[in-house]
């Protein structure tokens, strides 16, 4: 409590104690009790804002105490992280280098043998050589007997030309390999072609093809994937190889083609490229048709006949625009096709021109080009189309060439077969 006496200092000057007095007295006292109050306010005010200067420098403490937790644990499982990483990049790179060193020797391995071979070749010419030149500045009582010697020597070394791969085209599921002679005198008795899939586990080459041709289709390769080919030759009356060439790595982006499962009166392989007529009970004469028009064209489709059965003028094998269902057989609009007896129908007409029939070993060949990209004439519309392909039919030794007009531009074609009694049995690639 403040005393009177400073309170009246606080005024300026002392009442004076008369008439007044009691008054006065009483505004005295409510201004006492006013800032009684208001100190009592202030005391309490700062009070509470001590507290809550305790408190903020309380959750000060914690927000730096939780902070430095954190700090630390993120370090420390940084840390980790950084350590584990580190682990798993250096497993990782291990791993990719000895793939890599697999399949760096994989692919020099058959070049070391193909070198080896041919140093063991160069050694053997070596030697012949020398025998050769030492035969002939022998004196006459040994020339014969060194002569013959070396002729005999000479025909067990292998001294012909040594082929070589020269294109890999790809193809539907399948690789044209190509093969070319060094030395176009070198008569080959045969040629030999081996493959095999590149890479780690890839395996050893195996034979695609022997014989006198330069060139071979291997049939049943996975698309984007890289294979292995390599040739050899002998020359006539040879019973040794030659070295093999370098190898060469080919490979096919081309889904291989397969018939449609599922259609009645036909069997198929496990690879769907070969079809079985099996039943021909019905009284309908179905049309097999390709799984997808996989056929374009630039392309050469070739159906290779395995199998024969009892031949009927409806059988066909060809190209279409549609797998339309209904058909008796592939003779029929938007269609060109080969009978089994060499009749050739175009959009379902018979052409003047016919090849050789088709029998067990046949194989029919089909290529296409476009002529033009707009719409002909009105003039031909009649003839059944405004879109013009230029067919090229083979089988046996002949073939037939024609302009086929379609309905609608089209890049790609669907083929099929149909056969009205079993035994029929056909390969497509």
């Amino acid at each position: 409590m403040i005393p009177m006496e400073a309170l009246q200092e606080c005024v300026g000057e002392k009442l004076p104690l008369d008439e007044r007095g009691g008054r006065m007295s009483v505004e005295v006292d409510l201004l006492l009790q006013e800032a009684k109050e208001s100190i009592e306010a202030a005391q309490n005010y700062r009070s509470e804002l001590q507290q809550r200067l305790n408190g903020l420098n309380q959750a000060r403490k914690q927000v730096r105490g939780s902070s430095g937790q954190a700090r630390e644990a993120l370090r420390r499982h940084f840390t980790e992280l950084q350590a584990a990483a580190g682990r798993l990049l250096t497993e990782r790179l291990a791993t990719l280098l000895a793939e890599v060193d697999a399949i760096e020797a994989d692919s020099v391995k058959p070049l070391d043998d193909c070198q080896s071979l041919i140093e063991h070749g160069v050694s053997q010419a070596d030697e012949l050589l020398k025998e050769g030149e030492a035969a002939l500045r022998c004196g006459l009582g040994e020339k014969e007997d060194k002569l013959g010697s070396f002729t005999k020597k000479a025909m067990h070394i292998h001294l012909d030309s040594l082929p070589e791969i020269d294109e890999l085209q790809e193809r539907p599921g399948s690789v044209l390999a190509r093969w070319c002679k060094v030395d176009e005198d070198f008569a080959a008795a045969d040629y030999r072609l081996q493959y095999r899939r590149s890479g780690s586990g890839g395996g050893q080459f195996e034979d695609a093809y022997i014989g006198r041709d330069c060139e071979f289709l291997v049939l049943h390769l996975d698309p984007h994937t890289d294979y292995q080919f390599r040739v050899c030759a002998r020359g006539e009356g040879r019973t040794e190889w030659s070295p093999w060439s370098i190898p060469q790595t080919g490979y096919t982006t081309l889904a291989p083609h397969e018939w449609c499962p599922g259609t009645e009166g036909y069997i198929l392989s496990s690879r769907k490229n070969i079809a079985l007529r099996n039943d021909s009970s019905q009284a309908r004469y179905p049309i097999l048709y390709s799984n997808a028009p996989t056929y374009f064209c630039g392309q050469t489709l070739t159906f290779k006949i395995s199998a024969a059965g009892q031949v009927d003028r409806r059988d066909s094998v060809g190209v279409c625009v549609d797998s339309r269902k209904g058909a008796e057989s592939l003779q029929r609009d938007q269609a060109v096709c080969i009978s089994t007896n060499g009749a050739v129908f175009v959009n379902g007409k018979e052409m003047t021109n016919q090849l050789p029939a088709v029998t067990v070993g046949s194989a029919v060949t089909f290529d296409m080009e476009v002529v033009n990209l707009f719409p002909v004439s009105n003039n031909n519309l009649s003839e059944g189309g405004n879109f013009k392909l230029r067919v090229t039919i083979g089988s046996g030794n002949r073939e037939v060439v024609f302009d086929w007009l379609v309905d609608q531009a089209v890049d790609c074609l669907f083929f099929g077969c149909s056969f009205v009694h079993s035994g029929w049995k056909v390969l497509v690639f």
